[in-house]
């Protein structure tokens, strides 16, 4: 948990790689949803969506206000919103959460997928023990679901669209094994150096979404993290090759 304490300096390491970041390859203008996480209401996705704005997505906020978890509603109305979105641009939306955000956006990949480009997760966990995170307790005070429920069981399964997990194995609200898909052509992983609460305002965190997003739409490729990328990105980890540890 002392971790979390870096979320400041990743803010500040965001505004200094401000230009760095400026330079990464145009979007295509398709429309992105962005779902704050757990406690959190829009205002936490701003400079994320402000970010790709720059780049030439169009981005919107969830509009729900604070995330306080699966409420009656809360899903059908995020799926109307997408549904929406991809009918106003004629053209597939990305999907961006950030911890249960990430929740959202994989789940409304499997009841849209016509209308869902991609997802993007930060610090979600979707696999694991249910309560392999720091943050269950909290959880189950304000959504008033216990962790395990049956409404939490479909969840590890990936969308039928590319899907990346963006996590940290120094996250010290998230297990990083709980963020971990099965590698597969349209499911990846990618490590960061980042905390739980600052991964949505990381330099690399942001680079990764980026260049997710950047992807053609029918020729989606994993994350290269060959030559100077190594040293700050790690690919290839599943749940099957962590099982033992």
């Amino acid at each position: 948990m002392l971790l979390e304490g870096r979320a400041p300096l990743e803010l500040a390491a965001l505004v200094a790689a401000r230009s760095w970041l400026s330079r990464l390859p145009r979007g295509d203008g398709h429309p992105v949803l962005v779902f704050p996480g757990m406690g959190a209401s829009d205002l936490t996705t701003l400079p994320l969506r402000r970010f790709l704005q720059r780049l030439g997505y169009v981005t919107q906020a969830w509009g729900q206000g604070f995330n306080f978890g699966p409420r009656p509603g809360v899903i059908e109305r995020a799926g109307a919103d997408l549904q929406s979105l991809a009918d106003r641009y004629g053209r597939p939306v990305s999907l961006i959460g950030w911890s249960l955000g990430g929740i959202y956006a994989r789940e409304l990949a499997k009841r849209h997928p016509a209308a869902s480009r991609c997802v993007v997760t930060l610090g979600t966990p979707f696999t694991g023990h249910p309560k392999a995170t720091n943050a269950w307790r909290i959880y189950e005070l304000l959504t008033g679901s216990r962790i395990g429920d049956s409404t939490m069981a479909e969840i590890g399964k990936a969308p039928p669209v590319p899907t990346t997990s963006i996590y940290s194995r120094s996250d010290g609200i998230v297990s990083w094994r709980c963020s971990l898909n099965d590698v597969g052509p349209l499911a990846e992983n990618i490590a960061v150096h980042s905390s739980h609460v600052g991964m949505g305002l990381n330099p690399l965190a942001l680079y990764a979404v980026a260049d997710r997003l950047a992807q053609p739409i029918d020729q989606w490729r994993t994350f290269d993290a060959s030559g100077a990328r190594r040293w700050f990105f790690r690919t290839g980890l599943s749940t099957t090759a962590t099982a033992a540890g």
